[in-house]
């Protein structure tokens, strides 16, 4: 299925096990089960091994909110560099303009920062970009354009609202003007997401 899902967040995320927005972190906290009425009785361990890579792979494209075309074309990207496919792709997915928009704080969902981003928010060096997918090169600015400021999101943003407690370590954050720095190509050690990428490499290397 290559549609992106687009229903509640919060059964998703029960589907996945791990909280996909902050706002389903509370609601999983009280119940951390898949959903449905068997919910309860499933237990991940008897899924099988190409349940749990599946449900790996299901996990990053829901955490990183692309298709399963654009998930396939990161993992062939990844495959041809030098380090680990792995932590390659995790790479290439957490460097998508969207992403970064949300490690940020300048949104509060990868679903809103993909938003931002379509609706002409966010700029990279200065020029309008609104492509979600754009890969951010180290050195580039990133930042909310002008005119866009004084929306309550934004303003919400600067106050540091959305903010994790410690900002990325590949990121020079300057939340209350705005815009941020990706001041390195993030390693996967320092890329916090809940998801096993070798059961996702284990998926396409089958």
């Amino acid at each position: 299925m290559n549609m992106r899902y687009t229903g509640p967040k919060v059964r998703l995320s029960r589907r996945a096990g791990v909280p996909l927005t902050r706002k389903a972190v509370r609601y999983f906290e009280a119940r951390p089960y898949p959903p449905g009425e068997h919910g309860r009785k499933t237990s991940r361990r008897n899924t099988g091994d190409y349940g749990m890579r599946l449900m790996e792979k299901q996990k990053l494209r829901w955490y990183y909110d692309v298709s399963e075309r654009q998930l396939r074309r990161y993992w062939d990207l990844a495959v041809r560099k030098e380090g680990a496919s792995g932590a390659e792709l995790v790479t290439l997915l957490e460097t998508r303009l969207a992403s970064l928009v949300l490690r940020a704080g300048l949104a509060p969902s990868i679903y809103a920062a993909r938003q931002y981003v379509n609706h002409g928010h966010i700029t990279v060096d200065g020029r309008k970009v609104d492509i979600p997918s754009y890969l951010v090169k180290p050195g580039q600015v990133i930042a909310v354009r002008q005119k866009s400021r004084t929306m309550q999101p934004f303003v919400a943003a600067a106050e540091g609202v959305y903010a994790d407690d410690r900002p990325a370590g590949y990121l020079s954050v300057e939340l209350s003007d705005l815009r941020f720095t990706l001041v390195s190509k993030p390693q996967r050690e320092q890329i916090a997401i809940p998801v096993e990428e070798q059961l996702v490499v284990e998926f396409y290397s089958r």
